[in-house]
């Protein structure tokens, strides 16, 4: 009787990913071959000064008095208020700036986590798991997007008022726990990203399903929920419409708190942008220290065969 020698399961488990890392490194050592030319860095020039511009504008305001916006003179260098009117912003009772701060960190963290642990779970479901009804599981989900959060919102608030958590900030934070949106992008991105005979190698290794998640489809989505986190967290951090209905004013988040600043009969936009300024310095900060993943998180979706 003869035997079949099979290869090895290290050869199967290491061949695939080295074949498709062949295959990305070619395809990224193409785009890195092509020069941009003039008009691309002429777009690119634009686009970026299209983008600096408000920061600078608002800048430009917060770092001036009162009178700066009205001035028909006004000059294109800031002024000097800006740490004064920033100080002016921190210590407005009405505004209650550093717990509105610790609100806006706190809720959007936590969101933002939720969103891309239950997206992957349910992405490498819909893309590796073969189960009835998928597809259309699937395409009930995908067209939830297309339901405006405005329509929700009364039977919300009442569900919430009977439940008494109104003026908590869970109010804010339980009903954005999953996300349509993260659910089909993690799909799309763990169906093209993972080969199956990958998750066989796996299986015929001895592994679990949940194991199998964990070594393989974890690893491989890594860039995707790094920029699902990113985008997740910004789109909560400006969430004004639902956190400014729900929440009491001594337990806002910061864009509903500094919507106070506007409240009075006299409007000083210097300080509102100032408060403004301050807002967006922590989004910036996360973006330069969380750059590289979106970066890589780009060009693995850009040169994955």
């Amino acid at each position: 009787m003869s035997s079949v020698s099979t290869p090895p399961l290290a050869i199967v488990d290491e061949g695939i990913p080295n074949a498709a890392g062949r295959r990305r490194n070619e395809r990224t050592t193409k785009i890195r071959g092509v020069r941009a030319g003039f008009w691309v860095y002429m777009g690119l020039g634009v686009v970026a000064v299209s983008a600096i511009f408000p920061y600078y504008w608002s800048f430009l305001i917060g770092s001036g008095d009162s009178s700066t916006i009205n001035n028909p003179n006004m000059s294109w260098i800031p002024g000097g208020n800006f740490i004064e009117n920033a100080i002016s912003v921190m210590r407005d009772p009405a505004v209650n700036f550093w717990l509105a701060l610790w609100n806006s960190i706190f809720s959007s963290t936590i969101i933002a986590a939720s969103v891309v642990i239950f997206s992957t779970l349910a992405g490498w479901a819909f893309a590796k798991l073969k189960f009835k009804g998928g597809t259309w599981l699937l395409a009930f989900v995908v067209a939830t997007m297309a339901v405006p959060m405005q329509l929700g919102v009364v039977p919300l608030y009442i569900l919430f008022a009977d439940l008494g958590w109104t003026g908590n900030i869970g109010a804010i934070i339980v009903p954005a726990l999953t996300s349509a949106f993260g659910v089909f992008w993690m799909t799309q991105y763990i169906g093209q990203a993972v080969p199956d005979e990958l998750i066989e190698a796996a299986r015929v290794d001895g592994a679990s399903q949940l194991r199998t998640f964990w070594t393989v489809g974890v690893v491989a989505a890594r860039p995707a929920a790094a920029m699902l986190f990113l985008f997740t967290f910004v789109g909560a951090w400006n969430q004004f419409f639902w956190p400014f209905i729900v929440l009491d004013r001594q337990s806002p988040t910061l864009p509903v708190a500094l919507s106070l600043l506007q409240a009075n009969y006299f409007v000083d936009y210097s300080i509102v942008l100032a408060g403004v300024l301050l807002a967006t310095i922590p989004l910036i900060l996360l973006f330069v220290f969380a750059g590289k993943q979106l970066v890589s998180g780009i060009m693995a979706g850009a040169v994955k065969g």
